[in-house]
């Protein structure tokens, strides 16, 4: 996706080999025109599947997921990491470990909200190693539900997280793929997707 590559190399900063920071449009400031466009480019992708419902995990795929689910017209759910007062019991929950802030956190998705039998797209900001969309992939499948499909905005494709989640037999649609980053450097990948198996 173009205009997403063109926002990256404006304004996304190459911290180390391993850390692209894009907090002025994506994770900390967000940029709600490249989100409509984002959320357009995943409907079109993923518009055929059918879609009942998109999952996120709190808090950076959030508006990428709203925007998507806008298009696609149906609700969007984003999996909770923090419990609160109101989301304590009758939980769909994960492990899920962030490569960025190098923890583990337990995810939750309330059983009211998503059924067997529902067609679930994930939506996502990041893919480094693959943990979070499999920690919500484990969550669909233990309603009963179906992953019908990834989609993320920037996937470091230098990382083994979109190989893994092929080879486990998920569709990933990544719409930036990064080949690698070092010092004030982003490189993009080629345009081909990850093929599940």
């Amino acid at each position: 996706m173009k205009l997403l590559q063109d926002k990256i190399m404006q304004e996304g900063i190459a911290l180390s080999d391993q850390v692209l920071k894009v907090d002025a449009f994506l994770n900390h400031q967000v940029d709600p025109v490249l989100m409509a466009e984002i959320g357009k480019e995943f409907a079109a992708r993923f518009r055929a599947e059918r879609i009942t419902k998109v999952l996120t995990i709190e808090s950076s795929g959030i508006a990428p997921a709203v925007m998507t689910a806008l298009e696609l017209k149906v609700p969007v759910i984003y999996a909770r990491k923090r419990k609160s007062l109101t989301l304590r019991e009758d939980l769909y929950t994960e492990k899920v470990y962030s490569f960025t802030k190098q923890e583990e956190s337990e995810v939750s998705v309330s059983k009211k909200f998503l059924f067997a039998g529902e067609r679930i797209l994930i939506i996502d900001d990041f893919l480094a190693n693959g943990e979070a969309a499999f920690g919500l992939a484990r969550i669909i499948e233990q309603a009963g539900a179906t992953v019908s499909g990834i989609g993320i905005v920037i996937e470091k494709a230098f990382q083994p997280g979109g190989d893994k989640l092929a080879a486990a037999g998920y569709r990933v649609e990544s719409l930036a793929r990064i080949a690698s980053l070092g010092e004030g450097s982003i490189v993009f990948a080629d345009e081909r997707q990850h093929q599940s198996v």
